[in-house]
């Protein structure tokens, strides 16, 4: 079965220095109106994953979830996170250091969507993780 969500090794490398200083993280990605589809990354303590939340995977040992309602959108997508310059105005614990994770996508093949959808929609909730 395909990955859904995968890391460059930039963002992997960016990922493993803010856990060092930050301690375990997670990732979400709603689509809400702050940062639109910019995946957010949090220390895991200060953020409470919702029963509708989606885990789609996990990158550098930190769950990734998207909002249950944008799971619809992102369901036939295999996610790559990426890290870029310019940290913006952002709630993401790397805005700090003046860059931020970017999501990019590609649709899977037909026979990835198979598999997917022979292996059953991804768990959801806080006890996905």
């Amino acid at each position: 079965m395909p990955p859904r969500v995968v890391v460059t090794p930039a963002a992997a490398s960016l990922i493993r220095e803010l856990k060092a200083r930050h301690g375990p993280l997670i990732f979400h990605q709603s689509g809400g109106c702050c940062e639109g589809t910019a995946p957010m990354c949090f220390r895991r303590r200060d953020f409470h994953v919702g029963a509708r939340d989606v885990l789609l995977g996990v990158i550098e040992d930190c769950p990734f979830y998207v909002g249950g309602a944008e799971y619809k959108y992102w369901a036939y997508f295999q996610l790559t996170i990426d890290v870029t310059t310019g940290g913006g105005d952002s709630f993401s614990i790397e805005a700090a250091e003046g860059v931020r994770f970017v999501t990019r996508s590609r649709m899977f093949t037909d026979a990835e969507a198979k598999a997917l959808d022979e292996a059953g929609p991804p768990p959801h909730g806080p006890e996905a993780f």
